[in-house]
């Protein structure tokens, strides 16, 4: 499956020549760097995307697509798993019997991939995970996995939520928190959902409700609107994704309820992930979103990158994870500390 990088020499009137009847050496990446391959191969993946849920995934999709395109060099075999592990199974055994020369996952859950990509490993096609996590006895049955820390991006959340509440006064015990899940299963709900767990315990916030939400606007506000039926003191609501706190902001102004940060007068604060829209920082810079966890999408030229080392016959590292920012509107906590290290609050305000 790994092929040997072959070096020509070409005069100057041949690769004029060549270029105008499309015989390319070699392809190009998104900084103009020649990537070497053998004359005349494109590479050939098939990207199993899970779907199509939020604002997150479609960037996702949209910086693979445009990242691993024919100008690049390659050829792209897009499947969307609507959600389903049954799907992205499918497309995965298609793949291998398509031959491609690498095989990109973005999984939907953590869990009952061992078989298939022990049938990938099999067939000698590297499989680079991205976004959410694979739990397989064996970690050689993929090459490489490249995404965030979703368990420091919640970390990171509720220290703010911490410092913040210490700032201003308010007692661990009049914090009443709700949390709207991911798609339980997966690694961003997992990572994010504990990172709360352990806060609350360790604060001592009453963490009233854990309902999922799937990701989505239309779950997030069902979800909220089920909890404030049930709840009349919820004042931090903790969406595990943009479009969940969309939908539960609307959930609450509909109720007659004000978002904000003054959670000590009666607002309820919201606290979301993600932040890869204009409209995500425009709920920040309106305080209708009070801190957000950026999780970055664009993981495409770090997949190219992978790509490339395994074409040159190098071993990348076994798990990549990407820098990301924490947002808020409030000037109140500017810095935070976890697990000893300092982090920066990018406070965004409606001149920016």
């Amino acid at each position: 499956m790994f092929r040997k990088v072959i070096a020509v020499m070409i005069p100057l009137s041949l690769c004029i020549a060549l270029i105008i009847f499309g015989t390319l050496l070699g392809c190009r990446n998104n900084d103009g760097k020649e990537i070497e391959t053998e004359a005349g191969r494109e590479i050939v993946i098939g990207f199993s995307q899970l779907g199509a849920e939020s604002d997150w995934r479609s960037a996702n999709t949209e910086s693979m697509k445009e990242t691993l395109s024919e100008r690049n060099g390659y050829r792209l075999i897009f499947e969307d798993g609507q959600q389903k592990q049954s799907n992205q199974i499918t497309a995965i055994r298609t793949f291998i019997q398509q031959e491609v020369d690498y095989i990109v996952l973005a999984p939907v859950t953590e869990t009952g991939w061992d078989t298939v990509l022990q049938e990938a490993k099999n067939a000698g096609i590297p499989v680079i995970v991205v976004d959410r996590m694979v739990d397989v006895k064996d970690d050689s049955l993929f090459t490489c996995w490249v995404g965030s820390d979703f368990e420091l991006e919640g970390k990171k959340t509720v220290e703010w939520l911490h410092r913040y509440a210490t700032l201003k006064n308010i007692s661990p015990e009049d914090i009443h928190i709700v949390n709207i899940q991911g798609t339980l299963g997966a690694s961003s709900q997992i990572g994010r959902t504990k990172a709360l767990e352990d806060a609350a315990n360790k604060y001592g916030w009453d963490l009233m409700a854990a309902v999922p939400g799937d990701f989505t606007q239309a779950k997030g506000r069902e979800a909220m609107e089920s909890l404030l039926a049930k709840y009349d003191n919820i004042n931090v609501v903790y969406c595990e994704n943009d479009n969940e706190a969309f939908g539960a902001i609307e959930a609450i102004e509909n109720a007659g309820k004000t978002v904000g940060q003054d959670i000590a007068n009666g607002e309820i604060m919201v606290i979301s992930f993600d932040g890869v829209t204009e409209e995500a920082l425009d709920y920040v810079r309106d305080n209708k979103i009070s801190c957000i966890a950026e999780c970055n999408p664009l993981h495409g030229p770090r997949v190219q990158a992978i790509i490339e080392l395994l074409e040159m016959g190098k071993v990348p590292d076994k798990f990549s994870y990407v820098q990301e920012k924490l947002f808020a509107a409030d000037k109140t906590v500017t810095q935070i500390v976890v697990d000893g290290d300092n982090y920066e609050v990018t406070i965004l305000d409606k001149s920016e």
